[in-house]
């Protein structure tokens, strides 16, 4: 006979901050690696009124909490890419034939 008894809930924690940036394409670029990477978002504004605290604001990523690694990681291992790339490229230019 199987028991029936209480199942357990499922742990709703509160999502995390992942990301932040002062541009909203910067956020948008993160969210896009984040979604093809099969990890929900959300951007959140943390606009200031600029009249009060001007130069505050910008946006943040969360994601879920159990997602918030892998995030992390995706996002580093992007940024980290891009800059090899960036340091391969001035390598390039400054060992290519002059003109």
């Amino acid at each position: 006979m199987i028991e029936t008894g209480p199942r357990p809930q499922p742990v709703h924690e509160s999502p995390v901050e992942i990301f932040g940036t002062k541009e909203d394409s910067e956020a948008l670029v993160v969210r896009g690696l984040l979604d093809s990477a099969g990890i929900d978002s959300v951007i959140v504004s943390l606009d200031a009124p600029q009249e009060v605290l001007p130069g505050v604001g910008g946006v943040v990523i969360r994601v879920a909490a159990e997602d918030g690694q892998a995030a992390r990681q995706l996002i580093e291992e992007y940024r980290s890419s891009a800059e090899q790339a960036t340091d391969d490229e001035n390598a390039e230019g400054a060992s290519g034939p002059a003109a």
